[in-house]
């Protein structure tokens, strides 16, 4: 009762604003004459992130961020991703997570604040913020198929040392601030009570892997062909995921001592409504989550401070992002929409390979939001409107790392400066490489 009597005004804010948000009326309203279309478009876009993102993407993640500030010691994060880590290892991990984690530009910021907060260093913190959306295997995949093999194999190549190259330089530049920070404790020490003690690594391993495949499996997008792993994966997407509920449910009784009609409620309905269901997996997934979460409230102890955590995490990001996307939808529109920048402007400015083309499309890019592999089509609609290849490179490099919101909850975590030199140097990284790519082409 604790959690509710502190947190109940936020809770119910949130929900409200997410329902408002998620049944927003914009078939009515895009049929009136008084609303301005940039409006419009803006309204619409935060229906879409809602409906598509906040339930499969974004909770997941607020989970394991969680997670990861009460199931994951301080020093461990400091031995694989401190200052003093290996920078092979450190670097290596981070540059590389997006070949495990789907996630777009937002859901990765949780991750991305838990991780920093935990103690980890800015270059391999910010490695990691750039590399989770950036080399994910599907989308390079898909790149390579439509767009064509050689911008594929640049995005890859270009991705994992483009992410490297940031988050060193990030470390080199902010050396003397990570110092200071480094030398304060990451967050204050919980109470012993509340520890996992002597869990063994497989069974931590075993329970932030079940989450990462609920993640995955819930937002696995559609491939365009019938045939292949991807489509296979695709076509039993919510058994996947159902699978990975009741695993993580499993865990959570056996484990971290939950009641046991969690193991109904947090996976049985997930993985029986999802599969049965799968075009209304929303409703199943809520239920599961809210009820594992009021089940580890009552359960005290670990999980109640998981859920804490978790929650600390929502209500920081999700009003910042909600912001953030009403405001990119209101400049640039949604994907094929326009706002206040006419969507031919946009076209028309990124033709031919130029250092001024790339340096648009990258600056673009980075404003806008994608979701995860929408950037594909676009791509493929602006190449057929004689794009460069150039700023095609520029735009997948700089466009799925950042967006608007994105940068606004980065800022919450960074700073205003720390925030502005990373997008500083992913615009500068995209657009020369994109500038190189383009000479190399011609």
């Amino acid at each position: 009762m604790g959690f509710w009597r502190r947190e109940g005004r936020w809770a119910a804010l949130l929900a409200g604003g997410f329902l408002a948000a998620y049944h927003f009326p914009i078939s009515w309203i895009g049929q009136s004459t008084w609303m301005p279309a940039p409006l419009i478009e803006s309204l619409a876009l935060v229906r879409w992130y809602a409906r598509e993102h906040v339930l499969l993407c974004l909770v997941p993640a607020f989970f394991i961020a969680g997670a990861i500030g009460v199931f994951i010691t301080h020093d461990a994060v400091i031995r694989y991703l401190g200052p003093s880590a290996h920078k092979l290892i450190a670097y290596g991990v981070a540059s590389v997570s997006g070949s495990i984690l789907a996630v777009c530009s937002c859901t990765v910021l949780p991750l991305f604040a838990g991780i920093y907060r935990r103690g980890a260093g800015l270059g391999p913190a910010t490695t990691f913020l750039y590399a989770g959306p950036a080399i994910n295997v599907l989308a390079i995949i898909l790149t390579a198929r439509v767009l064509g093999f050689e911008i594929g194999v640049a995005r890859a190549v270009g991705a994992v040392v483009f992410s490297i190259v940031v988050g060193g330089t990030m470390a080199l530049l902010f050396h003397a601030d990570e110092q200071t920070r480094l030398a304060a404790p990451a967050s204050p020490p919980p109470p012993a009570s509340g520890r996992p003690g002597g869990r063994p690594l497989w069974q931590t391993a075993l329970f932030f892997g079940s989450m990462v495949a609920i993640l995955i499996f819930a937002n696995w997008g559609e491939p365009r062909g019938t045939t292949g792993v991807f489509a296979s994966v695709h076509s039993a997407k919510w058994w996947l995921t159902g699978l990975a509920a009741l695993a993580l449910a499993s865990m959570l009784v056996m484990w971290y001592g939950l009641p046991w009609p969690s193991l109904l409620v947090g996976g049985g309905i997930v993985a029986g409504t999802g599969i049965l269901l799968p075009g209304h997996a929303a409703v199943p997934f809520t239920i599961g989550a809210v009820g594992i979460a009021g089940m580890s409230l009552r359960a005290g102890g670990e999980l109640e401070e998981w859920v804490d955590s978790s929650w600390t995490f929502a209500k920081q990001i999700l009003p910042l992002l909600l912001v953030g996307v009403l405001a990119a939808g209101l400049l640039l529109g949604r994907p094929g929409g326009s706002g206040l920048v006419p969507a031919t402007w946009v076209s028309t400015a990124v033709g031919g390979n130029s250092f001024s083309a790339n340096l648009f499309a990258s600056a673009a890019g980075a404003l806008m939001y994608f979701a995860t592999l929408t950037e594909i089509p676009i791509l493929e609609g602006l190449l057929a409107a004689d794009m460069g290849k150039g700023p095609a490179l520029a735009l997948l490099l700089a466009g799925p790392a950042l967006s608007l919101p994105n940068m606004i909850v980065i800022r919450s975590v960074l700073g205003t400066r720390k925030t502005l030199v990373f997008i500083g140097l992913t615009i500068a990284m995209a657009t020369l490489s994109g500038t190189i790519y383009g000479w190399l082409g011609t």
